[in-house]
């Protein structure tokens, strides 16, 4: 993400220069939520909620000491919820509609207006929000925030659209499923009724729900609580018309330039793979035409999709959740080995820089959490590789860092393992840190991802180097072990780093072949010399050469990152 910020708020606010984004997401409702007697399925007014002015200068000093360059702010964006804030002018959802008892963040109610939860003075949350992002770029940060392109609240309405903004669905002829006038796509002569009660909400005729479920009876496991938009495509009969431009496009793209105007960053793009390549390849060119330093990222589940979303569609980077990230999750809890990491990397040859990786968000199941690792402590191998492997983006959750296990039971999600975005509530471990109780174990924590992160800017061959894979000499090595231990290099003109992992309980004395290719490549000067290492700090004399296997003692589930000198 280049050094050039966009014109609109804090335009002449120069940023420092990095290597490799950092990405921090946090929901601020969450996050700066201090109650420590939240009850499940509580209030507003039982549980609180976190403000936008609580994420202060000095929160975001501690984001960026962590190595972080950018910070998602989730769920900021106005969207359904069961409390009811008509005294500001916001007309009320239906609560038999809303997940939970504050909302889905992506359940979105007015694409131009700010939460009123995360407002300390509601009628000026717009400024309030404004007032972030001017906090957030002068602790050195940028900003990254949600675009749901894909489907509304099943309430939707603008109260803050700027003059001449009409409202989703307003011209729509709803006798029709599919037209290409249309913004929703509609069943027609059948009313809204779920498999679950839904009280006196009506609907008449029902509308698509966002996970194309194109009927008027979705399930509890549905997207019931949003509205699929209608892009031009007939799922009738799968033909598309995109021309002339359809209306939710010309929308869709003001509502871009209008967070951009504010001095949005980026754009993390939810579900991006279910709206037309079409559109993105209509879309992203004008918004950066104008503000040409904004990024997007899309949310994207589809490897064979990748090199479409990035060539043509002008994605900047995209999730990697169902390779890298299942491949880690895979080899932590279901004990498939390490090698097959090399897939991974192979996989997606040629754009692994564009790549988003991470170990945890919103969506997926915390990494202390019972149904996943149960132990924060032994996440130091998938996050050497997640963060190491390429030059791409990493993003970590807010109190991942301090290994927060999601053992709540909040109240819509239950006792899943996630941190709920439905619920009003508090997450312990952030709670602790907001207020200065945090537990030597999370301190402890913490520092060890300041460490590791804040050496993915401080070394050039981990922001800017090339990547060799050393698991195909090492095999049949029995002093290595393919099943728990994996190794690659990182290298640039200045240095080589050797970096291994182990994702197993015992420690292991390791003698790691390297081929004479990866030498040349490299290179490296062969022979003995002293090197460091830089998770520990600790310096030894090492061999790097294809003629001695390189020595290192790893702990369990730890990981040793060998920086060689090449003069």
């Amino acid at each position: 993400m280049p050094n050039v910020r966009p014109s609109g708020i804090s335009s002449r606010l120069k940023l420092p220069e990095y290597g490799k984004a950092v990405i921090y997401q946090m929901l601020p409702r969450l996050f700066s939520n201090t109650n420590p007697d939240c009850v499940p399925n509580g209030t507003i007014e039982q549980n609180g909620s976190g403000k936008l002015n609580d994420i202060t200068s000095g929160v975001l000093k501690q984001i960026r000491d962590l190595g972080v360059t950018h910070v998602w702010y989730t769920g900021v964006i106005e969207h359904a919820t069961a409390t009811d804030y008509s005294a500001y002018g916001i007309r009320p959802d239906h609560p038999k509609v809303v997940k939970g008892k504050a909302g889905s963040p992506y359940a979105i109610k007015d694409y131009y207006d700010i939460d009123p939860d995360v407002a300390v003075d509601v009628p000026n949350r717009m400024k309030e929000f404004e007032s972030l992002v001017s906090r957030t770029h002068r602790a050195g940060l940028r900003v990254v925030m949600d675009f749901v392109p894909n489907h509304v609240a099943r309430c939707y309405h603008s109260d803050a659209a700027p003059a001449g903004v009409e409202d989703f669905g307003l011209h729509d002829d709803n006798t029709k499923f599919f037209s290409p006038a249309n913004n929703y796509y509609y069943i027609p002569r059948q009313q809204f009724y779920p498999g679950f009660d839904i009280g006196d909400y009506y609907e008449f005729p029902a509308k698509a729900s966002g996970n194309d479920c194109f009927t008027a009876f979705p399930g509890r496991n549905d997207w019931y609580e949003t509205v699929k938009l209608n892009y031009g495509v007939d799922y009738g009969d799968g033909t598309c018309h995109f021309s002339p431009v359809p209306s939710t496009w010309i929308k869709m793209l003001r509502i871009l330039r209008f967070w951009a105007s504010k001095g949005v960053d980026a754009f993390r793009c939810d579900m991006a793979f279910m709206v037309p390549v079409d559109f993105w390849e209509w879309a992203i060119p004008q918004v950066k035409d104008k503000y040409p330093s904004v990024e997007f990222i899309a949310e994207i589940y589809d490897v064979n999709q990748y090199r479409n979303f990035l060539y043509r569609a002008g994605f900047d980077y995209l999730y990697d959740k169902v390779n890298l990230y299942d491949t880690l999750r895979d080899v932590q809890t279901h004990f498939h080995s390490a090698a097959r990491i090399t897939d991974c990397w192979q996989r997606i040859d040629g754009i692994g820089d564009r790549m988003l990786n991470f170990l945890e968000n919103h969506d997926e199941q915390r990494f202390a959490s019972a149904q996943y690792a149960a132990d924060a402590t032994k996440v130091l191998p998938s996050l050497v590789v997640s963060s190491m492997i390429s030059n791409a983006p990493f993003m970590l959750y807010a109190g991942q860092e301090l290994g927060e296990p999601a053992a709540d039971a909040e109240g819509f999600s239950g006792a899943d393992g996630r941190t709920t975005i439905f619920d009003y509530w508090s997450v312990p471990t952030l709670r602790r840190w907001l207020t200065q109780c945090s537990t030597s174990h999370e301190l402890a924590l913490r520092g060890m991802y300041r460490h590791a992160l804040r050496l993915l800017n401080s070394e050039s061959a981990l922001y800017a180097g090339k990547f060799f894979d050393l698991m195909y000499v090492n095999f049949e090595n029995p002093d290595f072990s393919p099943h728990s231990n994996y190794a690659f290099l990182r290298y640039d003109d200045d240095a080589v780093l050797l970096i291994a992992v182990n994702f197993s309980d015992r420690p292991m004395n390791l003698r790691i072949n390297v081929p004479q290719l990866a030498v040349d490549m490299s290179g490296a000067k062969p022979g003995a010399q002293m090197a460091r290492e830089l998770i520990s700090g600790r310096r030894a004399k090492k061999t790097f050469s294809s003629e001695e296997p390189f020595a290192t003692e790893i702990s369990p589930w730890g990981a040793v990152v060998w920086k060689l000198s090449k003069k």
